[in-house]
């Protein structure tokens, strides 16, 4: 003890601490940096953490720890290990033969798209449905009366999953319904994410108290950009097995035009019946095992066969964490590469990667009719400047770009030639395509297509169409503002 505090008393503690705290944040750096090149990632998106931990050390150690890490490899999300695994893994072998004579079908009816269901087949991301009824509903003003309904004529259960559900006009609404169903004897469970909802205390112990299980998605501590990655960001309804309600339109009364919100938001959502609705409630049925740690059965009531026949094929992909592959973004660029004469996209938010990119713009080069339909003013900042880097790159290859210009254009909607459409929660970004839990609805169906080709052509009434010269005469300021914010794409 003595040799020690000898030690200490002969020491310059300036420069050891000076000295220490070097070491500390050179082996700290090195260490990051060899964990971000050992992850193989996106070599952009790499060098992008790395500069910033070069040139901003304690913001980019920052920055890379809450948005950066991988955890897709740590399987934080994973269903290996449940207990029902291997009975998921049956019934998915037992349907394949079921599955394979429906694509045959399938071929006929849509040609090479048909290799889109194939793709989700084989990495077991969905099963293709073939006895369908879909509903297009657009804008709040449709969408909540119908939830409103569905949710009324509940008998058995109602699953809900949700990114945004605001304690408002329309989420008070929900709440006294569910909680009048409850009192009924339904059984209602509820997973909100807990960075997209604010406020939920009330709510969660509303619904608590009359006996529904509730559950925080991913809890975080702070409410700020913190745990920003690996958000649920879907909406999903799923009443009786039976109904189910899926796409961009939060539980959140700023969709709802009717006079009282400054802007107007135009969305689309889906109401589902038949067999795409076990889909559904299959991902609602992971998303609650991973909250509650508890498991529902495989069975009725909550799967059910569809009581009709039709000819609506349908599959579901959903990605996140837990997937293997970006299913999101592959079926987006299969769906771009097998479309022979027309490709309509509306998305808020397009910060497209190098791959979706190159496939949009070869399309228009191969005389393929490219239509983009985006907000002419977004809700981010940067976003909205980093989107608008890409448009040159568009134009120049010939694709339409428009910019919805009557309000806010939340819709995420992708529709291909007339006989394939794709409606969901997935945004053209890194964040839906890599770090998101998303989900959405590919229909193989004509009187889908028309009646969403309706929409968009009315959606193109209030829109402005932009001309490469008009783009290329815009101020040097707003020019180097956009490609400032592309700098930070990979980060988005």
């Amino acid at each position: 003890m003595f040799t020690v505090l000898h030690l200490l008393s002969e020491t310059n503690w300036h420069l050891a601490l000076k000295i220490l705290s070097y070491a500390l944040v050179l082996l700290t750096f090195t260490g990051v940096v060899g964990t971000i090149l050992l992850e193989n990632r996106n070599p952009i998106k790499a060098m992008a953490y790395i500069l910033l931990l070069v040139f901003l050390p304690i913001v980019g150690l920052v920055v890379y720890y809450y948005l950066g890490r991988d955890l897709r490899k740590r399987k934080r999300f994973t269903l290996k290990g449940s207990k029902d695994e291997s009975l998921m893994l049956r019934y998915w072998e037992n349907k394949r033969p079921e599955i394979e004579e429906m694509q045959v079908e399938l071929r006929h009816l849509v040609a090479s798209k048909q290799e889109i269901s194939s793709m989700l087949l084989n990495t077991m991301h969905s099963l293709l449905t073939r006895n369908n009824r879909v509903k297009i509903l657009l804008n709040g003003e449709q969408k909540f009366p119908a939830v409103m309904e569905a949710l009324r004529g509940a008998q058995h259960h109602i699953h809900m999953e949700y990114y945004i559900f605001a304690v408002d006009s329309v989420g008070n609404a929900v709440i006294d319904i569910l909680i009048e169903r409850l009192q009924a004897g339904v059984e209602v469970r509820f997973i909100y994410d807990d960075l997209g909802c604010d406020h939920m205390g009330p709510v969660t112990k509303r619904l608590k108290e009359h006996g529904a299980e509730v559950y925080a998605f991913s809890p975080v501590l702070l409410d700020f950009y913190l745990n920003a990655n690996y958000r649920n960001h879907r909406k999903i309804i799923v009443v009786d097995g039976k109904v189910a309600f899926t796409g961009g339109i939060n539980m959140d009364e700023r969709y709802l035009n009717n006079g009282n919100n400054e802007v107007f938001w135009r969305d689309t959502h889906l109401q589902l019946e038949g067999d795409v609705v076990n889909q559904l409630q299959l991902q609602f049925m992971m998303s609650y095992r991973y909250c509650s740690k508890k498991s529902l059965p495989f069975a009725a009531p909550y799967y059910h066969r569809a009581g009709f026949s039709g000819e609506c094929f349908m599959d579901v992909v959903a990605s996140g964490p837990d997937s293997q592959w970006p299913m999101a973004m592959q079926t987006i660029i299969m769906a771009v590469n097998v479309a022979r004469r027309r490709i309509r996209i509306s998305n808020p938010y397009f910060i497209p990667n190098e791959q979706l990119l190159t496939a949009l713009q070869m399309a228009a080069q191969a005389g393929k009719d490219v239509e983009l339909l985006l907000p002419k003013r977004g809700d981010s900042f940067f976003v909205q400047h980093a989107a608008q880097s890409f448009i040159k790159p568009m134009l120049d290859a010939g694709v339409k770009v428009y910019f919805y210009q009557k309000g806010f254009i939340h819709a995420k909607t992708m529709i291909i030639d007339d006989n394939l459409a794709v409606v969901g929660t997935v945004n053209l970004d890194n964040r839906s395509f890599y770090l998101n839990f998303e989900i959405a609805v590919i229909m193989y169906d004509r009187s889908v297509v028309k009646e969403l080709n309706a929409a968009f052509e009315n959606d193109l009434e209030n829109a402005a169409l932009m001309t490469r010269r008009t783009w290329k005469n815009r101020s040097i300021g707003e020019k180097f503002v956009d490609a400032l914010c592309r700098l930070l794409t990979p980060l988005l």
